[in-house]
């Protein structure tokens, strides 16, 4: 999930052969998971097609105040484009438009719906070198700058007039790295350091066998990559899993045992901002453990068990500023059990799902969860992906930051 998912975006574009470059700009927005509402100049029109546009933002262009199809004209309300954007991109900004931009001459659609936008509004001049240079140019970009507009500069290359320097449009991607950048910079997660545990833990009964569960890890790796792409600092304790792929921005930490897990919990405690326990640590492990393989013929007629170290517990009596989040996978009594877990491991929130709903738990690609916190009325959610699910889960954690 990028941090550009379900954000809204107006995307202006004015009169450049740099125009050609939008549907890729669309393109990517969407792919990012944001919605494109697209407005246009009329000499935009020259350089791309409304169809083209409305084709990879699945919207109507807008153009103008005016829709006059038909018998019964619609207004294109620019008060209320204004108030949907999350933000306004103008790419290509044209001198023209700059110059309307700064002195509010709002002659078309784009000019008035920029004027009416209440969100940060980013704007990526293109023209030849010598426009670009000149000083009233140059003038009209720093009053942008000075009314809080976002300059994405120009950049230096082989420009339409056959001239070579400063004045070509960046380039689409990065010019949606500047946009990640910004919203990643205001998330309540931006450098937060967030330590998810995710797996099973294996316990040793010889030198090839071990006491497991079926957990996939699925549910941390979820949890991990989307705080990552939410601007968080991330570590991700695994334990034994195959087939999980992680964010670039996610560290991983392998470990075996519960007791490895344990100490990699311990070593990482102290700085982190927010720990997330969805591994399913082993309850017991075998007392001895074989040195050599034990022999079929040999027998074994029982495993002599022994607690293992509760994790969960243990960081809750250690808590000071960090906020705790456990998982409770229950088969009876969901609530009930996993109340008293919460209060008694001095947990934050917690997690419960339970085995007997169909498609959550060990092994699935979904998941139903109910998240439960101290004094708050219970939150249930429908199956849902994993990926979704770890949504929900950071939307919480970041309501607890934002009380914080």
């Amino acid at each position: 999930m990028s941090v550009l998912h379900d954000k809204h975006i107006l995307l202006g574009i004015s009169g450049s052969i740099a125009a050609y470059k939008t549907p890729l700009i669309v393109r990517l927005l969407v792919k990012a998971g944001a919605a494109v509402q697209v407005v246009m100049t009329e000499s935009a029109k020259t350089f791309v097609t409304p169809l083209t546009l409305s084709t990879v933002s699945n919207r109507e262009v807008l153009s103008s105040f005016i829709n006059e199809e038909n018998e019964n004209a619609v207004w294109n309300n620019h008060v209320d484009l204004g108030l949907w954007a999350d933000a306004m991109l103008i790419a290509p900004a044209s001198a023209n438009t700059l110059s309307k931009m700064s002195q509010a001459n709002a002659d078309n659609l784009l000019i008035a719906t920029y004027l009416s936008a209440k969100c940060p509004v980013f704007f990526a001049p293109a023209m030849d070198l010598d426009m670009h240079k000149h000083p009233a140019n140059k003038s009209n970009i720093e009053k942008l700058i000075d009314n809080g507009n976002i300059l994405i500069p120009a950049t230096s290359g082989a420009l339409a007039s056959g001239l070579e320097g400063e004045g070509r449009m960046e380039e689409p991607e990065q010019i949606i790295a500047a946009l990640e950048t910004y919203f990643l910079e205001k998330s309540p997660f931006f450098e937060k350091k967030i330590v998810i545990t995710a797996g099973p833990t294996y316990e040793p009964i010889d030198p090839v066998r071990f006491i497991g569960n079926h957990s996939s890890g699925k549910m941390g790796y979820a949890l991990a990559n989307c705080a990552a792409q939410l601007g968080a600092n991330v570590t991700l304790i695994s334990g034994p899993t195959a087939g999980n792929k992680t964010h670039p921005n996610v560290d991983v930490l392998g470990v075996t045992t519960a007791e490895e897990m344990l100490k990699a919990c311990i070593d990482m405690y102290d700085g982190a901002d927010a720990v997330i326990m969805s591994a399913a640590v082993a309850d017991f492990k075998p007392s001895t453990k074989a040195n050599q393989k034990l022999k079929k013929r040999d027998g074994l007629d029982v495993i002599s068990l022994t607690p293992t170290t509760d994790i969960l517990a243990h960081l809750g009596k250690k808590k000071k500023h960090q906020v705790l989040i456990g998982f409770a996978l229950e088969s009876e009594n969901a609530m009930a059990h996993a109340q008293d877990k919460m209060i008694r491991k001095n947990l934050d929130a917690i997690v419960v799902n339970s085995l007997t709903d169909t498609g959550a738990g060990f092994g699935h690609d979904t998941n139903k969860i109910t998240f439960l916190q101290r004094d708050k009325a219970p939150v249930n959610y429908s199956l849902k992906s994993k990926e979704e699910v770890a949504k929900d889960v950071l939307f919480h954690l970041k309501n607890i930051f934002d009380a914080q």
